[in-house]
């Protein structure tokens, strides 16, 4: 019996090598967007990075970029309350969300960024995929569950992507791996496949790498 969600398997010689060099070049950061007037123009394909609050989301990104400081992590979570872009070589863009699920954020903040969210996510063409960043400690929690069923109203591909999966026993991990599949398995937009990631031990990195420089 094939396992559902399985671990995406580690890129090939040629696709890795194809993965460093998409981030070997210039990543800078474009702008923060509060309203979908601010967006850039769409003239190239982007990936979005979602997740809650101290899910690890700026390390991951500084990971996969190579750039120590390039997404700032807040001490406060949720006080970014801006989409930011950043490019990615020549004709990609990653865009980082704003972290959700923040317990301090006044309702009619936490109310626009949501509106300003189901339009980016509905509205935005060269969106090829969405990463939803989920912590290897704890799996997908109630408030994750409120994105991916955003993710599925906006037909936008996923991909669940846990974080600091050095910080859990192998034990611990597989049985919250279980615990992610058993819960992507009600969502019809989720790719059919997980990726485990460390951005202190690099983990998961080349291959997060590859997938976003070979996507179509």
């Amino acid at each position: 019996m094939m396992l559902t969600f399985p671990l995406a398997e580690e890129p090939d010689t040629a696709t890795a090598e194809k993965g460093r060099l998409l981030f070997a070049g210039e990543t800078e950061f474009v702008k923060g967007v509060v309203a979908m007037s601010g967006l850039p123009p769409a003239d190239r394909m982007e990936v979005c990075f979602a997740g809650r609050s101290n899910v690890g989301k700026s390390s991951l990104i500084n990971a996969v970029t190579g750039r120590k400081g390039l997404a700032r992590a807040s001490n406060t979570p949720g006080r970014t309350q801006e989409i930011n872009y950043f490019t990615a070589g020549d004709a990609h863009y990653l865009v980082d969300l704003p972290g959700y699920g923040y317990a301090n954020a006044p309702l009619q903040v936490v109310e626009k960024w949501q509106r300003l969210l189901k339009q980016y996510l509905s509205g935005r063409q060269t969106l090829r995929r969405a990463f939803v960043l989920i912590d290897a400690r704890h799996g997908v929690k109630k408030v994750d569950e409120e994105i991916l069923s955003l993710l599925d109203s906006a037909a936008v591909t996923f991909q669940v992507v846990l974080t600091k999966a050095d910080k859990v026993k192998e034990a611990e991990r597989s049985k919250v791996l279980d615990q992610v599949r058993q819960a992507l398995s009600k969502h019809p937009a989720a790719f059919p496949e997980l990726i485990v990631t460390s951005s202190e031990k690099g983990w998961g990195i080349p291959t997060l790498r590859a997938i976003i420089a070979t996507l179509e």
